[in-house]
């Protein structure tokens, strides 16, 4: 049994006639009959009463008939659902990004995204590049942009990792004046001074933690644990100063930076997938709006300058 010989079935049921039902279908009236013949060979029972000029369903076709309409109307929803998968008008992406990296790559890649295709389910997870390779290992995530560095590589096997932006880390700081006369900062000057530093799980925390511990510094902090959006706001009302990705100082006119020297800091962002896993139409298509996205802040339109440039 097969949808051509149900929409063969439902179509003479309505009609009453095979010839009727054949041209409606687009096909010969022969065709037509022996997919009849064969569906009520496969179902071991007649379906139609024929007689000259007169077709009438048996009591077979009476129970066939309901069951029949609506397998023909599913396979049509399924058909629509494809459909629309395909040319994206709906779906689900699963991303997962750093912290960091909400408040400025992502924001501007989802939101583009969402301008694009408005029916995609969008399902963002915020956390550290760790606990983001083991959801995207277990198959929690479709994507996931991750940071990587020399202390802190952040891979697995069984992902696919491609290197998108390296970024300076930088020092940021609130009001017109906040570093004087200072066109870069050493690390040993940057201990000195108040500082605001994110939670010990953030993969920036661990970078800094380490620079100071290799120099044998500690430094001055004020606060301690607050999120990104916080610690910005912070620096904005002149709490202290912090060590932040380049990236977010895009639209932040509140903000006064300067580069770390001696040592300079950089962190590579790399976009992850599973590469036993074919993505979907609508990650494929996540994928190189984020692709497009790190383009245009790896280029001077961006504002950043040489703070951030492409990977490789």
């Amino acid at each position: 049994m097969n949808l051509e010989q149900l929409r063969g079935f439902v179509e003479v049921a309505r009609v009453g006639h095979f010839t009727r039902a054949a041209e409606t279908l687009h096909l010969t009236q022969p065709s037509l009959s022996r997919q009849i013949a064969a569906l009520e060979h496969d179902l071991g029972s007649e379906l139609f009463h024929r007689a000259r000029g007169h077709i009438t369903l048996t009591a077979a076709g009476e129970a066939l008939w309901p069951v029949a309409r609506r397998m023909l109307a599913d396979a049509e929803d399924i058909r629509r659902q494809m459909t629309e998968l395909t040319d994206l008008r709906r779906g689900r992406i699963r991303l997962g990004a750093t912290p960091t990296l909400c408040v400025s790559l992502v924001a501007e890649a989802l939101a583009a995204f969402h301008a694009d295709h408005p029916g995609i389910e969008l399902h963002l997870t915020e956390r550290g590049s760790r606990g983001l390779i083991e959801e995207l290992t277990a198959g929690a995530l479709d994507l996931a942009l991750v940071i990587t560095s020399d202390a802190h590589p952040a891979t697995a096997p069984s992902l696919v990792r491609s290197p998108l932006l390296t970024e300076e880390l930088v020092v940021v700081g609130g009001g017109p004046s906040p570093f004087g006369s200072r066109g870069t900062l050493t690390l040993p000057e940057l201990a000195r001074m108040p500082q605001i530093v994110f939670p010990s799980s953030y993969d920036l925390r661990a970078t800094l933690d380490e620079a100071f511990r290799s120099a044998g510094l500690t430094p001055t902090v004020v606060l301690e644990g607050a999120e990104m959006d916080a610690v910005l706001r912070f620096v904005e009302l002149q709490m202290g100063v912090a060590l932040v990705p380049a990236m977010v100082l895009k639209d932040r006119p509140g903000l006064s930076s300067v580069r770390l020297v001696q040592p300079r800091l950089t962190r590579t962002v790399s976009l992850a997938r599973r590469q036993d896993v074919q993505p979907t139409r609508a990650a494929a298509a996540m994928h190189r709006m984020i692709l497009q996205t790190a383009d245009s802040l790896a280029t001077g339109d961006s504002g950043l300058g040489p703070l951030v440039s492409r990977a490789g």
